[in-house]
C-alpha cells in the first residue's frame, strides 16, 4: 500500500479512537461511570455502533484505555509541576499540590467492582510506582537541601504523603486542599 494511504488510514483510526475516548470522558463526567454504554459512546463520538465495535469489543475495554490515558495525563501534570519549580522545597510542594488537586478533581463515583477491575491493571501498578519514585526523589532532594526531615527514609515519607493527600478526594474546595497540603508539608519539615 502507498505510504500516503497508510498514513491516512492511521490518522483516521487515531481520530476515531480519540473521539471515542473523548465521548467516554464526557459521559463519565456528566452521568457517572455506570451510565457509560456502547450506544452512548457511539452517539457521543458521532459514529455508528457497528464502527465502534470494530475498535472496541465492549465498554470495559474502552474504560481500560480511557483510564490508562487519564493516568498518563496525570503523571505528565505532576512532572510538569516539578519541572516548573527550581528549589527542592518548591518542587516538592508543587507536586504535592498538583497530586492533591488531581485526586480531588478526578474523584468520580465508581461502581466498586468495575473500579476494582480497572485498578488491578498493570498500567496502574506502573503508574503508582512512577508516582512513588517521583515523590521519593523530591523528598531525598529536600533532605539534601535541609528542608525535609532526614530521620525517616524517603520511601516511608512518600507513603505518608500519598496517604495523607488521598483525603483530598473528599474535600469540597481548593482552599481545603491547600490546607491539607500545608499540613502534609509541615509533617515533612526537619525537626528542630
Amino acid at each position: 500500500m502507498p505510504k500516503l494511504w497508510t498514513d491516512t488510514i492511521e490518522t483516521h483510526r487515531r481520530e476515531v479512537r480519540d473521539a471515542v475516548l473523548a465521548a467516554t470522558s464526557r459521559l463519565i463526567a456528566e452521568q457517572g461511570l455506570l451510565a457509560v454504554t456502547m450506544s452512548g459512546i457511539a452517539e457521543g463520538a458521532g459514529i455508528g455502533r457497528a464502527t465502534l465495535y470494530k475498535y472496541f469489543p465492549d465498554v470495559e475495554s474502552i474504560l481500560h484505555v480511557w483510564h490508562e490515558r487519564q493516568i498518563a495525563a496525570h503523571l505528565d501534570q505532576l512532572t510538569a509541576a516539578r519541572d516548573q519549580a527550581r528549589h527542592p522545597s518548591d518542587r516538592l510542594q508543587a507536586v504535592l499540590e498538583a497530586y492533591a488537586l488531581i485526586s480531588r478533581e478526578s474523584h468520580v463515583p465508581h461502581d466498586g467492582e468495575l473500579a476494582s477491575l480497572m485498578h488491578r491493571d498493570e498500567h496502574v501498578h506502573r503508574a503508582e510506582h512512577q508516582l512513588r519514585q517521583l515523590i521519593q526523589e523530591l523528598l531525598a532532594d529536600g533532605a539534601k537541601a535541609g528542608t525535609v526531615r532526614d530521620d525517616i527514609p524517603p520511601a516511608e515519607l512518600a507513603e505518608y504523603c500519598l496517604h495523607a493527600l488521598a483525603a483530598s478526594s473528599g474535600l469540597g474546595s481548593k482552599t481545603a486542599v491547600s490546607r491539607l497540603v500545608s499540613v502534609t508539608l509541615s509533617g515533612l519539615r526537619q525537626p528542630t
